[in-house]
Order: structure tokens, then sequence, then C-alpha cells
């Protein structure tokens, strides 16, 4: 699946050009990434997915992301881009008819390293379609 995400409020709400890709695997099990992980660098997200009832669906998944050093010198001394914490997605999703695209909400809640709350429930939408030769 690949579509575009749109935050209405919060820390992503200035990126207009978010897309995410998402593999959900038949046992349950789920993988996103965006075209922002390398800002700074991130991994992709890991999670879960359930079906709620007919052509409704629900995911949670998380990610880790990076601090953004001052410096090119702070990049060197650390060996990389250190650890600043880890978020948290829950996704609603709605899959069409068809079942060839969905549309879904998400929120965000992210934590700093000690597991303190940052972000309370950042909300965005999503459009997606699956991906096809």
């Amino acid at each position: 699946w690949k579509g575009k995400v749109q935050f209405n409020k919060g820390v992503y709400a200035e990126i207009k050009d978010f897309e995410f890709t998402w593999v959900f695997n038949s046992g349950g099990t789920m993988t996103e990434s965006s075209n922002y992980d390398g800002v700074p660098p991130t991994p992709p997200a890991y999670g879960i997915w359930k079906s709620i009832r007919d052509k409704q669906y629900e995911a949670r998944y998380e990610f880790y992301f990076t601090k953004i050093p001052a410096s090119f010198e702070d990049v060197i001394k650390a060996g990389g881009f250190p650890p600043a914490g880890y978020g948290v997605l829950n996704e609603k999703i709605t899959l069409s008819v068809d079942g060839q695209s969905y549309s879904s909400t998400i929120k965000l809640n992210l934590f700093d390293q000690t597991g303190k709350q940052t972000v309370f429930n950042d909300e965005a939408t999503a459009e997606a379609k699956r991906m096809k030769f």
C-alpha cells in the first residue's frame, strides 16, 4: 500500500508531501516506512493490525527517532545519530468496496528516551492505494 498522509495539527502538520508505504502481513504484523525516514535517519515502523468488522481495521505501529545534531562534528563524535525516543501510531482504516484503496485516521504519540510522553494524539488522515505492477 502507498499513500498520502496529512497531519492537521502538531509537529508534522507543516509537511505537505508526506507519503507512507505499508505492508500488512497475513499473520497480523505490519511494517510502515515514509519518504521522510531519512530526515534525520529513522528506521521503519513495525507493528500489528487486526480486523474490527467488515472493511474496518485497526493498526498500531511504533518507530524510533534520532536526535538532530547541532553540527557534523557532533555526528562524528556520537558515531552517528543518537536515539531521541519513539513514536506510536494508531490507525483506524476503512477499506474501499473493491479492496483496492483505503482511507484512515491516524493518531500519533511521541515519547522521549525516558518514556515521557511529549506529543499527545496529533491527528492525521491518510488515503492509500494497493500497489500494483
